[in-house]
């Protein structure tokens, strides 16, 4: 199960890796094609500022942090409805 904290991070995380690929002092060994996608792909990457929109629009979906108790509850849930 994916929780809406991990779905913030594994886009921030996207991100980073996509600059990565960009940057040849951290990749020297990318080829130039790939270099070229990954720019194009963060042209339009949502910003740090659209990430936050988007979780207080939409908490169920994405959110910057969920609290230890509420990420207990929602994994519980979650173990019910699979049994």
């Amino acid at each position: 199960m994916t929780l809406p904290d991990e779905r913030y991070r594994a886009i921030q995380y996207t991100e980073r890796f996509l600059q990565d690929l960009c940057d040849r002092s951290k990749t020297p060994r990318i080829p130039k094609a790939i270099r070229q996608r990954a720019s194009s792909l963060l042209r339009h990457y949502p910003s740090t500022f659209n990430l936050e929109q988007l979780a207080e629009r939409s908490p169920d979906v994405i959110i910057a942090r969920i609290e230890p108790l509420t990420r207990l509850f929602m994994e519980y849930e979650q173990e019910e409805k699979d049994a």
